[in-house]
């Protein structure tokens, strides 16, 4: 039940909640709530203060306050630099009705309880007031902090009423629980919320020490543990028995029993000493161990013994791989050396060619052809020199190359170390990683190679190494001039036939859980994949896509308990969709300005259809179709041949100044660039000017001169198969590639006529049409 109404200021409160009886401060800093404050102060002194729910909201409506509040008296206000400090006493409990609008300060209606003070009988208060103070003792055993508090008020806890009101005040509560002691208005109701309050809080207490001693136990031992180890070393370093001794000991035992040269052992023999004298509690006691370790472990004199049959290595070369036969050749010639030199220095090949012909593959198979530990190391995107060269022992985290890493896991100081993607490696302000490479791949050096963090020179002349390589250009030269270059071109759709048929097939059915008869794939399935769903030079998209089909062929198996699966050439398009790839075959008729070229890109070869228009103008010269700076230039040289020649074709002098040249290669989003297509673009230029037609069966390479001069080029196989795969009959290359040309297999080669050019005449006398 309440009382009668009374106007009075309010300031509202932001996460704190005071309870009657209390004699507390807090600041404003507000505008509203500094007028409410002058505004009690010249009213007698009393202001109402009520706690909004959200703390976070910074200017809350009505309803975003607790209804109940506190009544105080203003004991003294204090007026600061940046705030106002307001000293108060909690009187009594109050409900607010409603807010008046006044200006600047605010004000409200407040609503005093009438049974706020109704007490119980004497004994119903007596037994409250005992189980609270029970439970209290309870709580204050747990939180002694409290306890300490709460001396400061034992008047106050003598009464019901007041117990109540000074627990409230003094307990470390969230200011929501604090308000529910607040709303609380009968004794028997807030008895009921402190007796709950206490529990919950003497429950979360008991729980928060119990963790408390588990952690500090915890602690206590460690700490333990740490005092008795010092204790231990005291008493070995009195009885001379220290650890750093003992691994000492250890150490040296192990480098008599090392097989290295003896200025090695003499050198560790001399960091031991070192490591000896030091400290066990020194950082540099840690280092030196490690250094150790890392020393005794690398192979100084241990080596495997090289398999000199030349049968078993000519049958695992031929076995895991088809083709390729000039890696082959060279592998068996250094096994016959070998042989006959009873040593030697090992070679250093450098395996260049596309993505996917198998590059990487064939190291390892030299490597269990030889009989020798296989170590790859990736240098794609090594930009740190101490990578090769390893760290100085002065840095932290110090630790050798990879070289000597991988010499350490080899385990032997003649394995076949590999060292893939030699053409990746990049430069910063750390180094330049090619320059560090060349005293590793340097016949005349390597046996005295220096790491940073070794400190002694290693003996690598025994490790054979092979280096892969994807363009040949990006390889410094310094660095390529101490690598015995082997090219591995793009295979022929029958080498890759007989790969499938012989590797892959096979590997992908034992990765797919398919028994061998569980499925069959006709070679017209196979050529199909290799015409149709793939355009690569190696085999790696092939593989993917046999993969393809033993993964639906294993589901029909598992799904429909299938016992065989063949596959043809129709169910090639069915389980792997429609043709992704079509052949750019030759024009079907002679053609004015439309001259094929044939290109080199990093994937193998493929043919280029340059086109050429003539128009009136004013003599302007146009490039379309995203070319380089290469193929612009070669452009403008052919322009410049065909000027300088134009009477002999009868062209009229001012043609040139009254018509516009465009030159465009279709595809036009796809940059291009390279120095062959100079006598291309000239020939489909002449033929422009000229209206001589250019026969479409007729496909060209080669670069131009300003005199008309045929410049040899690079990648013929590839350019050739291109040709193949187009249906081209002739093909003109470079006269000066004639020899490249004579190491192409006739397999490439059958059914093609290859015409050899050294002018632009002899170019003309073979493209243009009669």
């Amino acid at each position: 039940m309440n009382e009668l109404l009374q106007e009075m200021p309010v300031v509202v409160f932001r996460g704190i909640c005071i309870l009657p009886g209390a004699v507390t401060h807090f600041d404003v800093n507000h505008p509203k709530a500094i007028q409410a404050v002058k505004t009690a102060m010249g009213e007698g002194g009393q202001i109402f203060l009520v706690t909004q729910k959200d703390m976070q909201a910074k200017n809350p409506t009505e309803e975003n306050l607790y209804r109940v509040g506190l009544v105080a008296e203003i004991r003294q206000v204090i007026k600061q630099k940046d705030k106002t400090r307001v000293i108060v006493m909690g009187k009594r409990r109050a409900e607010l009705a409603y807010f008046i609008n006044s200006g600047a300060g605010l004000r409200a209606q407040i609503l005093f309880f009438s049974n706020e003070n109704q007490h119980e009988p004497p004994v119903v208060e007596e037994a409250m007031l005992r189980s609270l103070q029970e439970e209290l003792f309870d709580y204050t055993n747990e939180n002694p902090r409290v306890r300490n508090e709460l001396q400061k008020h034992q008047d106050g806890l003598a009464q019901l009423d007041t117990f109540l009101d000074v627990v409230g005040n003094t307990l470390p509560i969230p200011y929501q629980k604090k308000q529910a002691l607040l709303e609380a208005i009968t004794l028997r109701q807030r008895y009921d919320e402190m007796m709950l309050i206490l529990q919950q809080e003497t429950c979360v207490t008991q729980i928060k020490n119990d963790l408390q001693a588990k952690v500090k136990a915890r602690i206590d031992k460690n700490q333990r543990e740490y005092v008795l180890r010092e204790q231990m070393k005291v008493i070995r370093e009195e009885l001379g028995e220290d650890d750093a001794d003992s691994d000492a000991e250890l150490f040296m035992q192990a480098v008599e029993s090392l097989d290295a040269q003896e200025s090695v052992k003499e050198r560790l023999k001399k960091e031991i000493r070192r490591f000896k004298a030091l400290s066990s509690n020194a950082a540099e006691s840690s280092v030196l161990r490690t250094y150790l370790e890392t020393m005794l472990e690398l192979p100084w004199n241990r080596r495997s013994e090289d398999c000199t049959d030349l049968s078993h290595a000519k049958q695992v070369l031929d076995d895991d791989h088809y083709g390729l036969e000039k890696v082959k050749e060279r592998v068996l010639e250094f096994l016959a050396v070998r042989h006959l030199t009873k040593g030697g220095e090992s070679p250093i090949i450098c395996l260049v060619g596309p993505p996917g012909t198998g590059k990487t593959s064939i190291a390892r198979s030299v490597a269990r052809a030889l009989g020798r530990e296989y170590v790859r190391i990736c240098l794609g995107g090594v930009r740190d020199e101490a990578e090769i060269r390893g760290h100085r022992r002065t840095y932290v985290g110090a630790m050798p190359g990879r070289i000597i890493q991988g010499l350490k896991n080899a385990g032997v100081k003649n394995p076949l170390m590999l060292l893939d993607e030699i053409d990746k490696m990049s430069s910063d302000y750390k180094g330049d990683t090619a320059s560090a490479m060349l005293e590793v791949l340097d016949s005349e050096q390597n046996s005295h190679f220096n790491d940073h963090y070794v400190d002694m020179p290693v003996d690598l002349s025994e490790v054979l190494f092979i280096a892969t390589a994807n363009d040949m250009q990006t390889i410094p030269k310094p660095l390529l001039d101490r690598m015995e270059v082997i090219e591995v071109s793009s295979y022929t759709a029958n080498e890759k036939l007989h790969i499938a048929k012989e590797h892959l097939i096979e590997k992908q059915k034992r990765a797919n859980g398919l028994l061998p008869e569980q499925l069959t794939m006709t070679d017209e399935a196979v050529e199909q994949i290799i015409e149709h769903y793939t355009r690569e030079a190696g085999v790696r998209n092939l593989e993917r896509q046999i993969a393809q089909l033993c993964r639906k062929a294993a589901r029909e198996i598992y799904e429909e308990n299938s016992k065989n699966i063949l596959i043809d050439r129709a169910d090639v398009v069915t389980w792997l969709g429609k043709e992704r790839f079509h052949s750019d075959a030759k024009n079907d008729e002679d053609g004015i300005g439309i001259v094929r070229g044939l290109a080199w890109t990093s994937v193998g070869g493929t043919t280029l259809q340059i086109e050429v228009n003539i128009m009136p103008g004013k003599g302007e010269f146009q490039l379309t179709g995203q070319l380089g700076d290469v193929m612009k230039e070669s452009a403008r040289t052919g322009i410049s041949y065909i000027r300088s020649v134009s009477p002999g074709f009868g062209i009229d002098s001012s043609f040139f100044a009254e018509h516009d040249i465009h030159i465009h290669i279709p595809e036009g989003a796809v940059p291009k660039d390279g120095p062959s297509a100079g006598i291309t673009m000239a020939t489909a230029m002449l033929s422009a000017i000229t209206g001589r037609k250019v026969r479409a069966d007729v496909a060209m390479t080669g670069e131009i001169t300003l005199r008309g001069r045929v410049l040899p080029i690079g990648g013929l196989k590839e350019k050739l198969l291109a040709a193949k795969t187009a249906g081209i009959d002739t093909v003109i290359i470079p006269e000066k590639n004639r020899s490249d040309a004579e190491e192409i297999d006739a397999e490439i080669t059958d059914g093609m006529e290859i015409r050899f050019a050294g002018s632009m005449e002899d170019v003309l006398a073979v493209a243009m049409a009669s």
